[in-house]
Parts: structure tokens; sequence; C-alpha cells
């Protein structure tokens, strides 16, 4: 890596006939390649390695024998809904785009394998906002075709709408939420498809402490459910590296980060650490640049997107970014463009794998709510990104993370 050497089939019509309109805080096959899509230029976000809650490398899984949701092609259904629960649109819209062309590629495989068994998607668009999650999501509820749920994607509105969930007995299943403490709420219903900020956070420090070896970071964070959880938890992996004197706090929104540019400016970090999402990210980088800082920019699963790249422009050459996600698949990757004109980003692969165990059951037999729920619960299989097995409070059995880069 450039920066530690310094320090140490289918076509978009297809897909939008499964679509039902409705009313959005985050291991491949030895064929992978980059991940989450073309940036600025000729920059793009690569993966590096996969580690552990030390931050040492660990080898990829062996996917052959993920889950299609295909099946066998031969099984029949009432008429029933998966629904999606994301941001569709607002300033972080790309996450709740990549989730829901995962969900779809994994119906359109599913209904076109299985004439008898035709799932149609409800989608639902929260905008990323727990106020309006709280609106959308009794219309998620409400809707007696759905049986399960692939949402809600950020940990905001799901902290704001899991027991809403829970209480209507609905299966929801994210893709993208990783505060850690959503599963420590006693909700019944709410399975978490990749690893939490708590695995996260130690893994992303100690990769910081120790492979790139920097001793001294700035850990910035926003100030979601999400970015506050995040950043404590990798403050206290980083120890002695954490320097206290250029932490600091934004909020979601701003695009001014110039107080915070000269507390990073005055302590000459190796690193800076930023807990959030891409929107802020992109600027933060920029001005982090222009200022001089040379400072290795390092992110996590909510920067881990092309916009990151896009926005940001040449300011992001170097950026470390992490994600509890994998890398996407050659051949799922090339079923996923051809879906929707784009390459998969952050959670594509998550939400495909998500769908996929939703049509399982399906296919088995468990249309109502309740069935599919204990479904999942007692789930244990294979898919593109991971082994799917959940723990009772809904957290997976075992979880990485995985180092990017942008170059």
């Amino acid at each position: 890596m450039k920066r530690l050497g310094a320090k140490s089939v289918v076509v978009a019509a297809a897909a939008a006939a499964l679509v039902l309109s409705g009313c959005s805080d985050k291991s491949t096959d030895s064929g992978a390649s980059e991940t989450t899509g073309a940036g600025a230029g000729n920059l793009s976000i690569q993966p590096l390695l996969q580690v552990d809650t030390e931050g040492k490398e660990v080898p990829k899984a062996d996917s052959s024998a993920a889950a299609s949701p295909a099946g066998n092609g031969s099984a029949t259904c009432p008429p029933v809904s998966i629904g999606m629960a994301g941001a569709l649109t607002g300033p972080d819209a790309a996450l709740g785009i990549n989730i829901i062309n995962g969900v779809k590629l994994a119906l359109e495989q599913h209904n076109s394998a299985n004439p008898g068994c035709q799932v149609t998607l409800a989608q639902f668009d929260t905008e990323g906002d727990p106020q309006k999650a709280t609106q959308v999501i009794p219309q998620v509820i409400n809707n007696p075709a759905v049986v399960g749920l692939i949402g809600p994607a950020f940990s905001g509105e799901t902290k704001a709408t899991g027991g809403i969930l829970s209480d209507a007995g609905l299966a929801s299943l994210t893709a993208s939420a990783t505060n850690a403490t959503l599963t420590q709420n006693g909700w019944q219903t709410f399975f978490r498809g990749l690893a939490n900020d708590d695995v996260q956070g130690p893994a992303v420090a100690k990769y910081m402490t120790g492979t790139a070896g920097y001793d001294k970071v700035c850990v910035i964070q926003d100030n979601t459910d999400y970015g506050v959880g995040l950043a404590n938890s990798v403050t206290e992996g980083l120890g002695a590296a954490a320097d206290e004197s250029c932490a600091a706090s934004i909020k979601k929104g701003d695009k001014d980060f110039s107080a915070t540019v000269t507390k990073v400016q005055g302590a000459n970090p190796d690193a800076i650490f930023f807990s959030g999402y891409y929107s802020e990210a992109a600027p933060l980088a920029q001005q982090l640049k222009s200022a001089g800082v040379e400072a290795t920019f390092v992110s996590a699963d909510g920067s881990n997107d092309p916009q990151f790249v896009s926005q940001a422009g040449n300011s992001a050459a170097g950026a470390i970014l992490s994600c509890p996600c994998g890398p996407a698949p050659d051949e799922f990757k090339e079923q996923y463009t051809a879906l929707a004109n784009q390459e998969p980003g952050v959670y594509s692969v998550e939400a495909y794998d998500l769908t996929t165990i939703l049509l399982t059951g399906i296919d088995s037999g468990k249309v109502t709510r309740a069935d599919l729920v204990d479904y999942v619960r007692n789930y244990d299989g294979t898919g593109l990104a991971r082994q799917y097995k959940w723990s009772p409070n809904g957290e997976l059995a075992s979880a990485l993370i995985w180092i990017y880069e942008v170059k």
C-alpha cells in the first residue's frame, strides 16, 4: 500500500416489473477483484485483506457453496412480498440503492427460475431519517403481503423502529446497521447480516496501530448513532494512539469543517479516523488535503462507497476504508451490473445473501411472518459474503472485517 510505505440475465426493465412502490445507520471467491466500483478518474476502492479483531489477516472464505436464490426451480407459493426499507433518496441514498439492487437481483433470479412462486418487492424510502422511519415502518407492517423485511438500513432508524417490527413479528434482516447496541434491546425478530461496530472498531484500531504502524490518530465522529458508537469502539481499541487533543465531533449535514481541520493540523497525526458517512467524509477529506494535512484518511463502512471517491476526487487517494462487508465475486458483479447498470457497492452482497435466505424460507413453505422468523432464527448456511448463522440475540455467530484502499 502506498500509504503504508510512507508510514510503516437480467435487464433493468425486468427488475422494474418486480417492484411495488411503497412509502431509509451497513468472503468471496478467489476471483474477486475490486468491489465497490470506480470513483473519480482512475481511482477506485480496492480490497486489501480480511482481518480479525486483532487486525491480523485471515484467509477469505470459499463461497462456491453459496445458496442460490433460484433454488431448484420447483417452488410454489401464494402471492407474497419481501420489503426493503432504507435511504433511497437524500444525501446517503447510494447506500440504500446498493442494498435494494442486491435485493432485486436475488428476486429476479428466484422468480425467473420459479414460475410457481413469484415474490414481489415492496420498497419503502426512509431517507435514512429515524423520524421519518417511524412513519414509514408502520406502512411496512400494515402491508399484509410483506412477510419479511431487508432493513432498516441505518442504525438510527433501526433503533427507532426495531421495537415496532419486533412487536409486529416481522423478520427484519439488516444488511448494514452496525451499531452494537441494537441487539441489546430484547427484539425477537432482528437479525444483523454483518459484523457490528464492536467487532469493526477493534479490528480497524489494531490494524492501524499494528500493520499500518500509526502512533498518533485523530478520531473524528459525526453525531449519528452509527458514528458515535463506532468512534467509541475505535478510540478504545487505539488506546494510547488515540490523541485526545484532536478528537472532534461534527454534525450530520455539515460541510464546513475548518475548526476540525485546524485542530488536526495542530496535532500533526499519522492518521485521521472518521466515523460517519460519505456525504461528510468527502468534504472533510478534501478540506484536510487542501490544508496540507498529510495524515492518512481512514474511515469505515459508512464512507466505503464510490460516492466518497467521486465527491472527494483526488483527495480520496490513499484513503483506507474498512467494512464488515466483503468484496463482490466476479460472477455476482457481472450479474449485478447487468441489472443495475452500475457495479455493486457496499452492502450489495449482504442484501443479496439476506434476500436469498428469506426466499429459501418462502420456497420451503414458510410464508407467514411467524414461520419466516423461526426459519431465519434456525438458519445455518453459506452465502457469497460469509456463513450465516445467528445467535439468539440476532448477531452473527462469526463475523470478520475487510480492509480496502482507494487507489
